[in-house]
């Protein structure tokens, strides 16, 4: 029988050995009743109309690329295959150094290749834990064993992928790409198990992935989780160990470590100027590391021309863009994609490697894995462990909140993305669509959109939303107890993901959540989402009644999603209906909702106290001369804006203890809470956001444009130098333009430099003298349909190529930086041969 400790509760995230399986939820010895989990008969492919040629006939690929300005390619071929084959290419030339690094990582080499730390010497063990981490998960296995079985045109894809990807590689020499990554033994040809491996862990970035930690050091008690040698070591012996230290800090996992946000709008006929659909997309996400957008337009005459957007090493297929008929967009779900289970052990066995499920008996698998590991330039050593898995998934341990016990519980993990072999087809149905009908049967077909919420507009005007995130399926037992039970609710909210007891069958899921059970909103007004959960997609129609796995129902909004509302009502003019231009305006006028609520306030109280002397612990602070800057202010986040780095501080300070006048009402949702209170508390805050500036050496008067920068980095991971000057907002200040500091592990090993924050917070930093920026709006498109076609205006903010000796490396950057705008997309042949900058053909055929 497991019984809960309540005394191990620690409010201070400390889940605390959370004995979940709960005297609160039932144990093995009582009745209650349950709905068992439907055994249900995986979803068979449809089938794919004959008509797309999947593989070349002859498999001599060959495709035309067309580049116009700022890099984009526009790539033209007869079959899927030959299309990705161009595609591979062209994103070669401008990215290979970052798939490359993602291939090894996936494929549990980088240890082999970087040795055992991400931070040479330092006993961190990240490159360890990284490896056997993804051996836990088994990704390279199943790819191996599972490509054969993919649909045609997901093995087209990824054939002709790899091989464009292979050709440019050995048509410039590894000598002569991307400085940062040029000679590196790492960089080598690709095939489609190495790129259906890495998609299979991309799928799990919001799941598992973030569980790598806990997986190597899950080991029944006793036992040493850390590796040891497979073999002698040359020069030493067994009992002498390994020649470095193991030393990894493991923690309760996030969710969303890398912060992955956006925007998303999708205008149907009642909501733009024209009586046409139309979309904004908008992604923040890093613009550094594995999570890059890139963007490229493909060509399949008479069945497929889609232009947009997609992450990093997606073999061909848009993820955010339009064709012809139908555009979409994309923003990070709030939904969960795993459940942890916390097990019942047989205090029978000694060995702590059975537990039980409906009475019944169940093993723990061990299984040894072995990985190579860089000791010495040219030396590696291979390193052996052993994991451990269960009917649920692999075994967790995270110290102190979810331990593997002598004879009491234990706990494991269960990603409904493990594996996903639908990410392919899904996207390429959405890409071929030709109307909304057919694109919301690529989401009855498949469930590939792995942790996103999709918007969506048509060329007559429709409107859909989806949250078709892979979301565990879990019974009506499970879910009721999941929303009932004080100790699963109070799990919940210290842990930030779900546990579930895993004792009864009745708490599994086999499947995820269906079509007709998601989130979803169809009409022809509008469909938006700020990350915030699915509840006011549309403010009109709040959705309701689904699996509580998708995130929360009432409650408060963020600033950002507040934003995005307010600019949906007020910044389509007096018509109410919007023009491409004005949600150009509105995507990029850098307003943001805090100023808006109560700047008016906040310089009444500043003016009321500014003679004051201001006492804030550590120093006394005059707030006259912030009050002036504030004064100044043009409420917006643009370069020129004077003083708006004033009110960020003052934002990041009212963020941690906000002084609202009138609170939250769910009925309200999105003008509540507003008001400031006009306190010593407030007044304090102004003056620590003063104080703060004033010790990083900034001017309280300077402009944004002098205080927020992107700079790049060399390849070798220096600071360039080259400041771009950048407008935008952040979160905390409830921008809808939003960017902020990043400096923490961006999913590769390619170096990049950072500047430390003063503190945490806020993002301010002494050294680089204001917000160094390194994440936020990304891929940003606005695509409105017209009689004559889509008519398209987008940016990459970032710009094309990580090869800083491209000009495609920061020009689409300097462009955004003169003044934040979108520029034309190429899509129709004339305006492709009009703007035209270089043409080749390229070919897998042996030259003479």
């Amino acid at each position: 029988m497991i019984s809960l400790d309540f005394s191990r509760f620690r409010v201070s995230i400390s889940v605390a050995a959370v004995a979940v399986a709960l005297s609160g939820c039932g144990s093995d010895d009582k009745q209650y009743e349950v709905t068992q989990p439907l055994p249900v008969t995986p979803p068979t492919t449809p089938p794919v109309a004959p008509s797309l040629p999947a593989f070349d006939a002859d498999g001599e690929l060959q495709a035309n690329i067309r580049w116009t300005e700022y890099g984009v390619p526009h790539v033209k071929a007869d079959n899927l295959e030959s299309m990705a084959f161009g595609v591979g290419y062209a994103f070669a030339q401008d990215n290979m150094c970052i798939l490359a690094d993602q291939i090894i990582k996936y494929n549990s080499e980088r240890a082999k290749f970087l040795g055992p730390d991400r931070n040479a010497g330092t006993g961190d063990s990240e490159h360890l834990i990284n490896d056997f981490g993804f051996l836990t998960l088994g990704i390279r296995e199943t790819a191996e064993q599972n490509l054969a079985s993919l649909s045609a045109n997901s093995r087209a894809l990824l054939s002709g992928y790899t091989q464009g990807y292979n050709q440019y590689l050995n048509d410039t020499g590894v000598a002569n790409i991307d400085p940062s990554c040029a000679n590196q033994p790492w960089v080598q040809e690709i095939d489609s198990v190495d790129l259906l491996t890495y998609s299979l862990g991309v799928a799990l970035l919001p799941g598992a992935a973030n569980f790598l930690g806990p997986m190597f050091i899950a080991a029944p008690p006793g036992e040493n989780p850390f590796p040891t040698p497979a073999a002698p070591i040359a020069g030493s012996s067994l009992e002498q160990g390994i020649p470095f230290e193991i030393n990894p800090k493991v923690s309760l996992p996030e969710r969303n470590p890398q912060e992955m946000g956006s925007n998303g709008w999708g205008l149907g006929s009642d909501k733009t100027e024209n009586g046409m659909g139309m979309v904004l997309g908008n992604p923040h996400f890093p613009h550094t590391g594995n999570l890059r957008f890139w963007q490229f337009h493909t060509t399949i005459p008479g069945h497929l021309n889609v232009m947009g957007g997609s992450l990093m090493g997606l073999p061909g297929a848009v993820n955010i863009g339009f064709n012809e008929n139908v555009a979409w967009t994309h923003t990070f779900s709030t939904a969960e994609h795993f459940v942890v289970y916390q097990l019942a052990l047989d205090s029978s066995d000694q060995s702590n490697l059975t537990h039980s499920v409906d009475g019944q008996k169940r093993t723990i698998y061990k299984k040894e894995l072995s990985i190579d590991v860089a000791v010495a330039p040219g030396q590696t050593i291979k390193l052996k462990k052993n994991s451990y898995t269960t009917n649920y998934g692999p075994m967790i341990v995270v110290p102190g909140n979810f331990d593997w016990e002598n004879g009491g519980s234990a706990f494991a993990i269960k990603d409904a993305n493990l594996p996903n072999y639908d990410i392919f087809d899904h996207w390429l149905a959405m890409n071929l669509s030709t109307n909304m009908t057919e694109f919301k049967q690529a989401f009855k077909d498949y469930d590939g959109v792995i942790f996103n919420n999709t918007m969506a507009a048509s060329k007559s005007g429709e409107v859909f939303y989806i949250d078709d995130s892979t979301v565990p399926g879990l019974t009506s037992t499970a879910i009721n107890a999941l929303t009932t039970n004080p100790v699963l609710i109070q799990t919940k909210q210290l842990a930030g993901f779900t546990v579930l007891p895993g004792f009864a069958s009745a708490f599994d899921f086999n499947f995820p959540v269906s079509y007709d059970s998601a989130p979803k909103y169809e009409g022809t007004d509008y469909v938006q989402n700020s990350n915030d959960s699915f509840w006011l997609t549309n403010l009109e129609n709040p959705i309701t009644d689904v699996s509580p796995l998708y995130g929360k129902v009432g409650n408060e909004q963020s600033l950002r999603s507040r934003m995005a509302h307010k600019l949906l009502s007020d910044a389509a003019g007096s018509d109410g209906k919007f023009t491409i231009a004005e949600v150009e305006e509105a995507l990029l006028g850098n307003r943001n909702y805090l100023s808006e609520a109560i700047l008016s306030e906040l310089l009444s109280i500043c003016q009321a106290n500014r003679e004051e002397d201001v006492d804030i612990g550590t120093a006394t602070v005059n707030i006259a001369e912030g009050c002036d800057a504030l004064n100044a202010w043009d409420s917006k986040m643009n370069t020129e804006s004077v003083g708006a780095h004033v009110f960020r501080e003052f934002a990041f300070q009212f963020a941690r203890n906000p002084q609202w006048s009138v609170a939250y009402d769910v009925s309200d949702p999105i003008n509540t809470p507003r008001g400031l209170i006009d306190n010593s508390t407030t007044v304090q805050q102004l003056a620590v956001a003063i104080d703060k500036i004033q010790r990083a050496g900034i001017e309280l008067d300077a402009s944004l444009g002098e205080v927020q920068f992107v700079e790049k980095s060399t390849a070798n991971g220096q600071a360039s130098g080259e400041r771009f000057p950048w407008g935008g907002a952040h979160n905390v200040e409830g921008g809808f333009n939003v960017f902020n500091s990043s400096t923490g592990n961006n999913g590769t090993e390619i170096p990049r430099h950072t500047y430390p924050m003063m503190d945490n917070t806020s993002i301010l930093s002494a050294e680089a003298k204001g917000y160094h920026i390194a994440y936020g709006s990304s891929w940003m498109f606005i695509a409105n349909f017209t009689e004559n076609g889509p008519v398209a205006r987008g940016l990459l903010s970032y710009s094309q190529s990580h090869n800083p000796e491209s000009e495609q490396f920061d020009d689409q950057t300097g462009l955004y930086s003169t003044q934040p705008q979108l520029r034309p997309l190429r899509f129709t042949e004339e305006d492709i041969a009009a703007n035209l900058v270089k043409e080749m053909n390229i070919s897998n055929a042996a030259q003479e």
